[in-house]
């Protein structure tokens, strides 16, 4: 048996979301089967249009950040229930492997598969299928799809009495950013931050550093739009240009730099990379989030300043997120007006206006845009 979807699919690379009918397995043994009910317009899946992400599984359905209702829960199951709320997990946690259980969630063994569409360690196994033909699931999960049917692993189950648009955004832009700040970045009280590129991961970057601490939040982005919203959520000030940035920041800093500089910049090229390295003190540490080509493989950075100057450049998957414990303790700081999250959805959109969603990210107009699902 299967379950007619209506979902978001790219067929090739360069290509734009089309949106189709799909039909999807019932949940197997350890799956469940999800009612989508929100999903995040991220970026990394513009990535997967672009070829910046490759991908082994073309038609892909995508999406990978999103929250739904449990409608069905396939044998072998514990602990998730049909009527659960749940917010999906783009990277399965296991639970067992090394990096599970060294704390590294985000780096669980389960995640290799993600860009590939199929089950978890079985690749000739698919859950959606387009006139018979295999349609891979980003991240294993695909919220761009009315319903999808994910290995258990892949979801959080989380307080029914909490919105399901905004608990959407954990799943990858909220956790990522803020996790940017607070796990990879270290960032401590009194920290001098400078966070390149306000969008869904970088305003969560702002918000985790200003909880961390840090005395000055510095965004930058060419969109006043963007930096307005920054200085909104906690941002100490804002800048169009890195340069003006990194002279303010070195301006308090009796000429040292800031302590930590983090790259969420919607395209992040080498020369990116280049302006954080620069712009942080001896000691400091340059975070980089976000993706660009896989080809690209320059880094024009002095490796003498790396070394005399004992900077670091840390990469940041998931925030260094443990998402079993994260997502419930994000929606908990949202609960208490911690966090900020209804200030982040720019624009509602129908699942037929996907492209207009992602036209919109790229024009600067969002800071997130949402697909919602009637």
């Amino acid at each position: 048996m299967s379950v007619k979807t209506r979902s978001a699919i790219v067929r090739e690379v360069p290509g734009k979301w089309e949106v189709v009918e799909l039909d999807l397995d019932e949940p197997g043994t350890g799956e469940v089967l999800v009612r989508t009910v929100a999903a995040g317009l991220c970026h990394s899946d513009d990535h997967i249009t672009t070829g910046d992400l490759p991908v082994k599984t073309m038609p892909m359905c995508g999406g990978h950040e999103g929250s739904g209702v449990v409608e069905a829960v396939g044998p072998e199951v514990n602990g998730i229930a049909v009527g659960d709320h749940v917010v999906f997990t783009y990277i399965p946690i296991c639970g067992r492997c090394r990096w599970c259980s060294s704390g590294l969630q985000a780096l669980c063994d389960l995640g290799s598969g993600t860009l590939h569409g199929s089950r978890p360690g079985d690749p000739t196994s698919f859950r959606m299928h387009l006139d018979g033909a295999p349609v891979g699931q980003n991240s294993g999960v695909s919220t761009f799809s009315e319903y999808t049917t994910v290995d258990a692993r892949s979801l959080v189950v989380v307080d029914k009495d909490l919105p399901l648009e905004v608990a959407a955004l954990v799943g990858c832009g909220v956790l990522t950013g803020w996790g940017a700040a607070v796990n990879s970045a270290e960032v401590r009280p009194g920290d001098v931050v400078v966070v390149m590129g306000i969008g869904g991961i970088g305003i969560n970057a702002v918000q985790g550093a200003v909880h961390a601490g840090a005395a000055e939040v510095i965004a930058v982005d060419p969109v006043e739009f963007k930096r307005n919203t920054a200085l909104a959520l906690g941002a100490t000030s804002a800048f169009a240009d890195i340069s003006e940035a990194v002279q303010y920041a070195r301006s308090i800093t009796n000429g040292q730099g800031a302590d930590s500089v983090i790259v969420t910049v919607g395209v992040t090229v080498g020369e990116h990379v280049a302006q954080g390295f620069s712009a942080i003190r001896k000691a400091g540490t340059l975070v980089v989030v976000g993706l660009g080509p896989k080809s690209a493989r320059e880094l024009p950075i002095s490796s003498t300043e790396l070394v005399l100057y004992h900077k670091r450049i840390q990469g940041s998957l998931f925030g260094g997120a443990k998402p079993l414990s994260d997502i419930p303790r994000a929606l908990d700081l949202y609960r208490k007006g911690i966090l900020k999250l209804d200030e982040l959805i720019t624009t509602r959109y129908p699942l037929d206006d996907i492209v207009q969603g992602y036209d919109d990210m790229h024009g600067g107009r969002n800071i997130r845009g949402l697909v919602t699902f009637s």
